[in-house]
Parts: structure tokens; sequence; C-alpha cells
């Protein structure tokens, strides 16, 4: 019971941090491209300078104006932003270890599509997400990436094959957070390995009086686009594990494809407001018309199993332990009787339309595999069922301890 809880807190915690590092990074990279965008030319603006910008917050005023190579001086205490990012990317892969592979056999596999051994799922997963930084910034440094738009539209197509491949490996709520980790990587790495030492090295040349090369800036600024168009859908991915309309549709893939679309035309209208180019409303108009599409999407037939997918075989050895327990019945009685009503593919519980997060509670194997999720919904805590509208009991509940802790402790 201890690791389960510490386990459980550990997790929150590294949500937590993740979190507060993406508010810190997006927030810093939302504010700085508005800045860009909004920057005017004034009469007295010295050499070199591109434009100024008048702000007030906090109760008083802040007068910021951009060199576009530098100043004739550099100052010492000149601030980097670059920690938001690595944080968010560094809490991230936390995050992912502590649930992902930590949990592979629930969170990670799909044993009615791909029923990998949980090191290869691992592999698997760490592998892709360091193939699509080698890709991208291959295709970003071949001729291809002389032209913005068509190295976006071999981006796209890289995203929608790396959405759909990631759900033919893996969970459907693995398949969209895998996406999301894939592109927060490569828009990471893009910082880490081409923003920062490209700062750096102008930085470098202006102090022993050089002037830096122009591809440089050119260079950094690509990758500066690119990660202001990404940031939106890699939200929503994250976000997507809470919603299963989106994460466990056959189409979740297509649905990702789309989210990025809504992104770019989001980001677009945002850009184009800040850079004072007037209000434009068919933005909006688009993405609300591609959120009607991702909602029909969502509606076809659910993720089926593969034909020669053998249940019992796949899922015996991680469940076996919970299926065998002397009090497995009992505690299979109260799932059916509390939880399945809602847990159910064709759920009977009015205004729900698909199961929870995707979880299902109907079968034997389906309950033993969701063991440790019921006890600390439905044992340790009253999360489940929410406001307890089912009225389990009290002694249901330690039905449903004794049952997990038993089945964990034994030999």
């Amino acid at each position: 019971m201890v690791f389960d809880i510490a386990w459980e807190w550990l997790a929150f915690a590294v949500k937590w941090a993740h979190v507060v590092a993406g508010v810190a990074w997006i927030g810093t990279s939302f504010y700085f491209i508005a800045l860009d965008l909004g920057l005017r030319a004034a009469p007295d603006m010295p050499d070199g300078v591109r434009g100024e910008d008048w702000q007030v917050h906090g109760g008083g005023f802040y007068h910021v104006r951009k060199y576009m190579i530098a100043p004739p001086g550099l100052p010492e205490h000149l601030t980097w932003f670059k920690w938001e990012s690595y944080a968010t990317w560094l809490s991230g892969a936390a995050l992912l270890g502590v649930i992902y592979y930590a949990g592979a056999e629930l969170y990670l596999i799909d044993h009615e599509r791909m029923p990998l051994p949980s090191w290869a799922a691992i592999a698997l997963s760490a592998g892709s997400l360091a193939l699509g930084w080698i890709v991208y910034d291959r295709l970003c440094k071949s001729p291809l990436g002389r032209n913005d738009l068509a190295l976006m539209l071999a981006l796209y197509v890289l995203i929608l094959t790396m959405g759909w491949a990631y759900a033919q490996l893996f969970t459907g709520r693995a398949a969209l957070l895998h996406l999301g980790a894939f592109t927060a990587t490569i828009m990471t790495a893009n910082v880490a390995m081409i923003i920062m030492p490209n700062q750096r090295k102008s930085v470098a040349d202006l102090k022993t009086g050089r002037t830096p090369p122009a591809h440089f800036g050119v260079q950094a600024k690509q990758r500066s686009l690119h990660n202001n168009y990404l940031t939106l859908p890699v939200i929503f991915l994250m976000l997507s594990n809470h919603y299963p309309l989106a994460f466990a549709s056959s189409y979740n893939w297509a649905i990702a494809g789309l989210v990025f679309l809504m992104g770019v035309l989001i980001r677009y209208y945002f850009n184009s407001y800040h850079a004072h180019k007037g209000v434009k409303l068919w933005p909006w108009a688009a993405s609300v018309a591609l959120l009607g599409v991702m909602a029909w999407l969502s509606t076809l037939s659910p993720a089926a199993p593969s034909e020669d997918f053998d249940i019992d075989q796949a899922r015996a050895a991680p469940s076996a332990p919970f299926l065998k327990h002397a009090d497995f019945e009992a505690a299979y009685d109260v799932v059916l009787a509390r939880c399945a009503m809602c847990h159910a593919a064709e759920p009977g519980w009015d205004g729900i339309a698909v199961a929870p997060k995707a979880v299902l509670l109907e079968t034997p194997a389906q309950v033993a595999r969701q063991a440790r999720a019921i006890y600390l919904q439905s044992a340790l805590t009253r999360a489940m069922p929410p406001g307890n509208l089912t009225f389990i009991e009290p002694e249901e509940r330690m039905i449903l301890r004794r049952w997990y802790e038993g089945a964990r402790d034994a030999p």
C-alpha cells in the first residue's frame, strides 16, 4: 500500500512540475511572439533597432527595443530564456517514465493490437522520439528547408505518419500522448540544438568585434516559427488522455492531424492580430468546421482488435494474480454492480457516450487489468464512483481493498 500511494503522489508531483514548466515556456514564447510582431518604428530609434514597443503592467511602464543584430555593447546581465523549455521537456520525460513506462502493461501496450513485451514498447517509444528529431532536423537542413511552406507540409506529413504509426503500436491514450511528446521533443531540441547555440555564437562574435553570419539568425527564426505553430496542438495532445472520444477512436490519428491544422489557424489569427494586420475571422470559422469534423470522426467505429487476438493469452501474465485470488469473485461482483454501467462498451448511464478514459470493466480480464486503478479510485479513496452515485457501500470498498492487497502481496 505504501508503494502505491507514494508512486501516485510521485506521478502527481511530476505532473504538477510539468504543467508549471509548460505554462512558463508557453507564456514566455507567446509573449515574445506578440512582442516581436507588435514592434513599431519610432523617429528616435538608434541604428540597428528594428522597432520598439511601450507596455504597461504591474503599475509601471516598459520601453522595449529590438536590435536585429545587437547593440554596440552587450550588458553583463543579459537574460537567456531557455530553462523554461528544458524544464518542460525533462519533467515531461519523467512523467512518461513514471506513468507509461512503469505502467507499460496498463497504459502503453495495447494487447488487442500489438501485444509487445514491456521492454520493446518502451524502446519503441524512446527511439521514436529521438528519430523524430533526426528526421525533422535533416528536413530543415535539406534543400527543402529553403521553402518554409514546403517544409511545413513535409513536417505535417511526418506528424500524420507518426500519429498513424503510434495508433498501430500503442493504446489510443498513449498514441496521442506520444505524438505530443514527439512534437514537443522537436520543439525543445530546436531550442537546445539550434536557437540557443546560434545565439551564443552571435554573442561571442559581437564581443570580439566580428559581425555574426546572417544565417544564424535565419535558421533560429525558422525553428522559432515552427515552435510557434506547434504549441497549441501539443497542448491538445497532452490533455487528450482525459477525453476518450479523442484518443479511443479508430481515427484518433486523423483527429490529431486536424488538431495540427486548427493550431496553425489559431496561431495565424493571433500572429496577424499582434502584427496589426486587422481582425481575420475566417481562421475561427475554419477551426470550428474542423472541430465538427473531429467530433464526427469520434462517433465512427471504435478501434477493433485484430482477428487473431487471444485476450486470455495476452493478459494472463500481468493479470493472473488478481484473477486467481480468492477474493476476486466478490470484487468482480462489486465492480459489475457499481462500476460497469459506465465503464462499458455501451454505457448505460444517461449522458455518458463512451466509457470514462475508455476504461472497460465488464469482463474478468478487464477488471483484473485495472486492479490498481480500482484500488486507488474506489478502495483507498472515494473518487469513484463520482459523488458515490451508485451508492457503493463501505463494506464493498473493503472487499476491493482486500482483493487488491491480497493479490499484490501474494507470493
